[in-house]
């Protein structure tokens, strides 16, 4: 039987953060979180490293004119960013 082991790997941190998302001490944290987990979440998806990736929006967005904010997007900064480095999980 075959398994979709990208899709299953990429799902493992949800429920894995399941119980820890019970204490964003309010619904206001919990939108906040789940906010901070779809951007992380797009990053890795095209390829881009989250952490980098949000360092270098997080020092770009001040002087960032309002219509220009799309060029801050993952899929805008792939060329830009380093790619993540992809890990092998379950070797050992």
């Amino acid at each position: 039987m075959p398994f979709n082991n990208a899709a299953e790997r990429a799902l493992r941190c949800v429920p894995l953060g399941r119980k820890a998302w019970l204490f964003c001490g309010s619904d206001r944290g919990g939108e906040r979180a789940a906010i901070l987990y779809t951007l992380i979440q797009t990053a890795r998806l095209n390829n881009v490293d989250p952490q980098a990736w949000l360092a270098d929006v997080l020092a770009r967005i001040n002087n960032q004119p309002v219509s220009r904010l799309n060029d801050l997007l993952p899929w805008h900064c792939a060329g830009k960013i380093p790619p993540r480095a992809t890990q092998e999980v379950g070797r050992v």
